[in-house]
């Protein structure tokens, strides 16, 4: 077992690869001893996580620069029930784009012999089978590239060091009009445009949702603007289609999240053609305040849906927890709600917490936003400038229980539908479900079941229901008389928990230390302000006596509550870095988002260390 306990000078043998099996291999099982005289990177991940994901673009350049030297091994340690799901694990190894060896760590075996406590974990095994660094979050890249060039010039002196191919075999092709599609929307002349995400592209279908009419973007991973087949996305997800008078002004009628390349893109409909309207193309490092900034010079983090609401264009920022803003005529853009903790709080916007909002849906009156707010297995809304929730309990409860919203569970869905009825249409996605949930009763119901990854739904003017079902790559319409009350039905499955290994912790003070050592070649950067920040919550609050609240050094003396003998410590740590004693320094920013389960324990450890980022001395 790798212990995370900031000592980092023992050389410790890496555990071996064992898991329920392997994807991207040919069907062939890997051993440590295989892959001896490379550097292996595992990285620990769960294809729900947003953070999970920016690592595994973080990862690519990475993979091509040093190809004959790396080989990365995704660990998939599953969070929700339908991640265990060997054809759901699958269907996300293709639709993220992983294009290296993946082991299916089911029952999070790997997780525990790694010492994991966050998703994303990292850790670097050297040529001769040991464990280097181990880092959690994402910003790693810099100092992971820093650190191979460290062990290449090392083990090449050593003769450990073995170039050429690696283990990846790229498994074949597949042959659909759609590939996993993530948001669809409908257009003035009754076709549906559709973000087919995988294959980088948006695809605009006859009113059957089946036919193709044309498709905007050459299919290519990348960013470029331009006509309609040279344009470029990067696996993009929401629409909107902008009210006629804005899209006057703005020169454009629909908006794109692009969320990989972490933009909004603009899209003249009668042409195709593709503008970049907001985001820096740079991915979110700091905080950004409520006030207007300039769209295009502004960072993003993996925009996810879109919304017009409250005379602007709300965007469900999904990599940092918060809604934005966009105007299309004043083209500047600033946060909406949200404070960049991933947990579930309500109250008003700037104080309140979501979980990587993924869908966004407007009330017929225009006076209530609905969100998916996916990690929570919630849908929450937006009304009178206060951030409520409808249905949902928190980051690891989850389940199919329909009934009255306090007691009902969902399963990290992705899409919301509001109806003119004023009740709303859940995309359940990890359910394969359509609920809905109705405020004048109080009441979640199954409108629809079986399905695949549903992740969002479009009401026609004929009052039909199209449901994205993504892992089926298509458009599905729900049965006739399904949203009526006798086609709906109350389901009573099974109620979930995500149940990860507590750490024991004494009662009284704890000592929570933060575990960072800056990449080589860095060191940390106070000239934008404090180089650290760490931020401390617990669930239930009773847990934690003292010690709660932001603050600026990376240790913590916490208070904690004897008479409750178990909880979650929700952390979040970041640390800022630059290059040292060069000229034109470059800053990082790493991050990360820790929900730590914990019992009280007499005679347990009075302290508590996180690997942000540790090296091997």
């Amino acid at each position: 077992m790798i212990r995370h306990d900031g000592d980092m000078s023992a050389r410790v043998r890496a555990p071996e690869l064992r898991g329920r099996g392997w994807l991207n291999t040919g069907g062939r099982d890997l051993k440590l001893a295989d892959l001896r005289g490379k550097i292996v990177l595992a990285d620990f991940w769960t294809f729900c996580c947003i953070n999970c994901l920016h690592v595994l673009d973080e990862l690519r350049p990475l993979e091509e620069k040093y190809g004959d030297v790396l080989v990365v091994i995704g660990v998939h340690s599953p969070k929700f029930e339908h991640e265990k799901d060997a054809d759901a694990l699958a269907a996300a190894v293709e639709r993220y784009g992983v294009h290296h060896p993946v082991l299916d760590d089911s029952e999070l075996d790997m997780w525990q012999q790694y010492a994991a406590r966050a998703w994303p974990t990292l850790s670097v095994i050297d040529p001769e089978g040991y464990v280097v660094a181990t880092m959690a979050g994402e910003g790693h890249a810099e100092g992971l590239a820093r650190l191979i060039d460290e062990l290449i010039a090392t083990h090449e002196a050593k003769g450990t060091l073995h170039r050429g191919d690696g283990p990846y075999v790229p498994p074949p092709a597949p042959e659909t009009t759609l590939r996993f599609p993530g948001k669809a929307v409908l257009l003035a002349d009754g076709n549906l445009l559709v973000s087919d995400s995988a294959r980088h592209s948006l695809v605009e279908l006859a009113p059957d949702g089946e036919t193709p009419v044309r498709r905007i973007g050459s299919g290519e991973r990348g960013r470029a603007d331009g006509p309609a087949a040279a344009a470029t996305f990067s696996e993009p997800q929401g629409l909107c289609v902008l009210p006629r008078h804005v899209a006057e002004v703005a020169g454009y009628d629909l908006v794109v999240a692009d969320t990989v390349n972490h933009l909004l893109r603009g899209v003249r409909l009668s042409s195709g053609e593709v503008v970049t309207v907001a985001g820096s193309g740079r991915q979110w490092r700091a905080s950004v305040d409520d006030h207007a900034h300039d769209a295009l010079a502004v960072d993003f983090s993996s925009p996810w849906d879109l919304a017009w609401y409250d005379d602007k264009l709300i965007i469900a920022m999904a990599g940092i927890h918060q809604l934005w803003w966009f105007d299309p005529i004043k083209r500047t853009a600033g946060m909406y709600a949200g404070t960049t903790v991933e947990s579930l709080r309500d109250g008003p916007l700037a104080e309140a917490w979501m979980a990587q909002p993924s869908g966004l849906s407007v009330s017929a009156d225009g006076t209530r936003l609905w969100i998916a707010d996916s990690e929570t297995s919630a849908v929450r809304y937006v009304e009178n400038g206060v951030l409520g929730t409808a249905v949902g309990q928190g980051l690891f409860d989850f389940g199919h229980v329909d009934g009255p919203a306090e007691s009902a569970l969902l399963q990290h869905p992705l899409g919301v539908c509001a109806l003119p009825d004023d009740s709303v249409l859940i995309a359940d996605t990890y359910n394969g479900a359509v609920r809905r949930f109705d405020p004048s009763t109080g009441q979640v119901s199954t409108v629809a079941d079986g399905l695949a990854e549903p992740s969002d739904l479009v009401l026609t003017p004929a009052g039909e229901v199209l449901v994205v079902e993504s892992a089926a790559h298509r458009l599905t319409r729900l049965a006739p008389g399904s949203l009526s009350a006798a086609g709906a039905r109350t389901v009573g499955g099974p109620r979930r928990r995500t149940e990860r290994k507590p750490t024991d912790v004494a009662a009284g003070e704890v000592t929570l230390d933060i575990v960072f050592t800056p990449a080589p070649g860095q060191k940390l950067d106070e000239t934008y302000g404090p180089s650290t920040r760490l931020v401390v919550s617990a669930s239930p609050p009773e847990l934690l006596v003292e010690g709660a609240g932001t603050g600026t050094e990376l240790s913590r003396r916490l208070v904690l509550n004897g008479e409750v003998t178990a909880g979650v410590l929700q952390v979040t740590a970041q640390a800022a870095t630059c290059d040292a004693d060069v000229e034109h320094a470059a800053c990082h920013l790493t991050r990360q988002d820790w929900g730590v389960p914990v019992r009280v324990v007499d005679g347990a450890a009075a302290r508590l260390p996180l690997v942000l980022r540790g090296l091997d001395a």
